[in-house]
C-alpha cells in the first residue's frame, strides 16, 4: 500500500466515502465500521466478532483485523497472534463480509489485483530516479585512459576514487588502461545520458491510469490534476454519481451484520442524493 501514491490514497478515500454515509449505531461505531471498510478496500473481505449478552442477544461487533483471520476448513474462523499463537472462532461468533470471487468463495478478492504489475512498474521507475539522484554522478561511466605513462600506483588511486565514489544499485562506474597512444588520453564515455528523453513521465502517467482504473476511482476524486483547461467537470456531479454507483454497493454488503445485531443496534446509511439530469 505504500508503495505508490495514488495505490496508498485510494484506500482510505472510499473508506471516508462509506464511513461519510454511515449512521453510527449502539451496536456498530464509526471508528469499527471504519476498521472494517479499510480491510474491505483492501482485502476485498471484512470481519466482525459479534458479542453476545447473556439472553443470547447480538449487542455489538467488534473489528476483526482481516490481515490476521484465517477461515478454518471444518467451519469457524481463526485469528493468527503474535508469538505464533492463536485464537479460535465459532462460526457464529463471526461474520464475513466479502466481494465474490469466480475461482473460490472461501475468501473475499480486491478488484485491484490486475493493477500490480502497473503499480510494481510505476514504485521501480520512481526508485530508479531516486537512485539516479543519491548516485551523485548521476550516471554510470567508463573511465578510459590510453596513457602508457601512467603508473601502477596511480591506476590504483584511480580504482580506489572511483569506487568508493559510485553509487547504489542501478549504477556503476568502470576503470579501464589501455596503453599506446598520446592523443585524448583520458576520457569519460557516458553509458547513458539519463537526462535526456527517458520515458519517466510517460511511464509514470500511464501505470497512474491504470492504477485508478484498478481501483475503479474517477480521476477528478483521486487528486489529478487535469491536463486540459476544461477540468473533469462538475466534481460534486461526479462525486453523487460515483457515491451511488460504487459505494452504495458496498454499504448493501454491509447490510448483512443486521441479520444478527438486535433491531435497536442495526447500523443505517444516509439516503442517496439524487442524480441531477
Amino acid at each position: 500500500m505504500r508503495a505508490n501514491a495514488h495505490h496508498g490514497a485510494i484506500p482510505k478515500f472510499k473508506r471516508n466515502l462509506l464511513l461519510r454515509e454511515f449512521i453510527p449505531s449502539a451496536g456498530c461505531s464509526t471508528h469499527t465500521m471504519g476498521c472494517a471498510a479499510m480491510d474491505y478496500m483492501v482485502f476485498g473481505e471484512a470481519f466482525f466478532l459479534v458479542h453476545f449478552n447473556f439472553a443470547d442477544h447480538a449487542l455489538e461487533l467488534e473489528h476483526l483485523p482481516a490481515l490476521n483471520m484465517r477461515v478454518k476448513v471444518d467451519g469457524g474462523f481463526t485469528m493468527l497472534l503474535p508469538h505464533s499463537k492463536e485464537e479460535e472462532f465459532e462460526q457464529d461468533e463471526v461474520i464475513h463480509i466479502k466481494d465474490y470471487d469466480v475461482e473460490q468463495n472461501i475468501y473475499g478478492v480486491p478488484d485491484y489485483l490486475g493493477g500490480l504489475q502497473a503499480l510494481l512498474l510505476n514504485e521501480a521507475a520512481t526508485l530508479f530516479r531516486r537512485r539516479y539522484y543519491s548516485n551523485g554522478a548521476h550516471a554510470g561511466y567508463i573511465f578510459y585512459t590510453n596513457d602508457p605513462n601512467l603508473s601502477e600506483e596511480d591506476e590504483e588511486n584511480l580504482q580506489a576514487q572511483i569506487s568508493a565514489s559510485k553509487g547504489v544499485g542501478n549504477f556503476r562506474s568502470m576503470f579501464v588502461n589501455i596503453p599506446g597512444g598520446q592523443e585524448n588520453a583520458i576520457k569519460i564515455i557516458p553509458v547513458g545520458d539519463f537526462q535526456a528523453r527517458d520515458e519517466l513521465e510517460k511511464v509514470k502517467n500511464i501505470t497512474r491510469n491504470d492504477i485508478i482504473a484498478a481501483w475503479r476511482m474517477n480521476p477528478a476524486l483521486a487528486g489529478i490534476i487535469p491536463e486540459n483547461s476544461g477540468g473533469f467537470g462538475d466534481i460534486e456531479k461526479i462525486d453523487r454519481v460515483y457515491t451511488n454507483n460504487e459505494i452504495k454497493p458496498i454499504c448493501q454488503l454491509f447490510d448483512q451484520v443486521n441479520e444478527l445485531l438486535r433491531e435497536d443496534r442495526r447500523i443505517s446509511w444516509r439516503e442517496p442524493a439524487p442524480v441531477a439530469q
